[in-house]
């Protein structure tokens, strides 16, 4: 139903016709992803951690990348998660997307816990980040600036035990 393509910002990854669809797609909903010292898109993309995500056929139906990693050299602990995806995807596309590539953070990179940060007027995306199984941990009050003002940032966190009972030694 879906594809992850890891998308760099070089001549030879093939991925780079997504970059029009990639920034229109974040233009869209960037008031849900920015706060007044967001990064610049460019720099995500240029990170090794940022796939396109489509449909079978390989319609652009959004994006997701990770960032701020924890870890001990020897193994990743933790991770942040951003996704954007176009309207056309949002419903069980979505859903299904965000509990594979969750897998796949788990198998592939070792994580034992995946973060997401996010407004709390982000309505739709708390419905979804409680759909596929994470849990809300927290608010961190005035934790930064959104339109030169205080904003709060939701907190929640998906642990490697949702998917498996066994532990991995992250020492």
């Amino acid at each position: 139903m879906c594809k992850f393509k890891r998308v760099f910002l070089n001549p030879y990854s093939g991925n780079l016709h997504y970059i029009p669809e990639i920034i229109n797609c974040y233009g869209r909903y960037a008031k849900y992803l920015q706060d007044d010292y967001a990064q610049d898109l460019v720099m995500f993309l240029s990170a090794p951690n940022f796939w396109v995500v489509t449909d079978y056929s390989d319609e652009f139906m959004g994006f997701v990348f990770l960032d701020n990693f924890t870890g001990n050299g020897k193994a990743n602990f933790s991770a942040e998660i951003t996704v954007c995806f176009d309207k056309k995807a949002w419903g069980s596309f979505v859903r299904y997307s965000a509990k594979l590539f969750l897998k796949k953070c788990f198998d592939d990179f070792g994580f034992y816990k995946i973060k997401a940060l996010i407004f709390p007027d982000n309505f739709r995306v708390k419905k979804l980040l409680t759909q596929v199984g994470f849990e809300y941990e927290t608010t961190l009050p005035d934790e930064t600036l959104r339109k030169g003002k205080p904003q709060n940032i939701d907190v929640y966190s998906m642990k490697r035990t949702y998917y498996y009972k066994d532990e991995v030694n992250y020492d």
